[in-house]
């Protein structure tokens, strides 16, 4: 069986790398973001990510893919939907997951994953939600959603996204996609982090100066003798005196209001909790800080906790790797998924 997969609005290709790890092949990875493909090809043999726009594929370009491809993922992007966005029902974004609903109405996938922000389920009522379901169960498959934590999969974030998937009726019969189990060990930051305190040079690329010290670190640095994307970010001395007072776990309200009415700080300005998961790691806003370290994560530190291996490099600017990061789908809690689907599939 071939197990070739499309990744619609891929990103860097968190998805893709949680469906490759459990043994599917990716044949198209599309994202608008020319930075995020530059990234998804780098690291991978094939280059199949490409800039093209979803809207200029015909739909005989898309017949052509029908043999070869059994699932489609992906994440419309969110901002429209999101939490902290303005949750507007008109903004133009919305509407690409009918791009994502095309696509598998021509390839007819044996099934489809879309994933994206929880804030979709109540925007304009659920009504979204349920226009998702409907348009899916209409061209024939059996749809179910859940949210998912990152935190309950291996990932070291606690980060909530809901799962649509969909599976074809006329293969599966009347199944329904059921979510993976919850695993119980929760690997915490300084789990993730801890064996790259010592590196603290300026440069991007580093050499491990300490063995792993947990489980999660043998994972992480598979395969990988060098640290990239490592770079410190130096901030004010008054900015460092404050993160230097905030106590691990805790953020601005732990000190004294001396420090945080004058500047008009808020809650956002906090520090990692070194014996639990992160917060969501968001597209590297300055207001989150290393557990221990008087700074913000690197990106690579982000990336660890957003489960992307050491071997896996992030291209550009700084700016845009932190999005690139940020963006992305933990690929542990692609594999989650994928793995449950692989099992269905066989």
């Amino acid at each position: 069986m071939k197990n070739k997969i499309i990744d619609l609005f891929s990103g860097v290709g968190g998805l893709s790398l949680g469906f490759e790890n459990a043994g599917f092949d990716i044949a198209l990875a599309i994202d608008h973001w020319d930075d995020s493909i530059k990234t998804f090809n780098h690291n991978r043999k094939d280059k199949v990510g490409t800039t093209k726009d979803v809207y200029d594929f015909t739909d005989q370009e898309l017949k052509t893919l029908k043999k070869e491809v059994i699932g489609i993922v992906g994440g419309p992007p969110c901002q429209g939907f999101s939490m902290v966005g303005t949750r507007d029902h008109k903004d133009k974004r919305n509407s690409l997951y009918l791009e994502f609903v095309r696509f598998v109405q021509i390839i007819e996938p044996k099934f489809f994953v879309l994933e994206n922000v929880k804030g979709l389920l109540t925007l304009k009522g659920g009504s979204f939600k349920q226009d998702i379901i409907k348009r899916f169960s209409d061209i024939g498959y059996n749809v179910t959603f859940k949210i998912l934590r990152a935190s309950d999969y291996g990932v070291p974030q606690n980060r909530d996204r809901v799962f649509f998937v969909g599976l074809k009726k006329s293969y599966f019969k009347d199944k329904f996609f059921e979510f993976p189990d919850v695993n119980k060990k929760i690997v915490t930051t300084e789990e993730a982090l801890s064996d790259l305190l010592d590196v603290e040079e300026k440069s991007e690329t580093q050499k491990y100066k300490k063995p792993p010290k947990s489980d999660y670190q043998k994972f992480i640095r598979e395969n990988s003798s060098l640290i990239f994307n490592h770079e410190i970010t130096n901030h004010s001395d008054q900015t460092v005196d404050i993160i230097s007072k905030i106590p691990d776990g805790g953020n601005i309200k732990s000190i004294s209001q001396d420090y945080y009415k004058i500047r008009n700080y808020n809650t956002a300005f906090k520090r990692m909790n070194s014996k639990k998961p992160s917060n969501t790691i968001d597209c590297g806003h300055r207001n989150y800080f290393h557990y221990c370290k008087n700074r913000i994560p690197t990106v690579r530190e982000s990336a660890r906790i957003q489960s992307f291996p050491d071997v896996f490099e992030f291209l550009g600017s700084k700016t845009s790797q932190y999005k690139q990061v940020g963006n992305a789908v933990p690929p542990l809690l692609a594999y989650a998924v994928a793995k449950k689907i692989k099992k269905m599939l066989l």
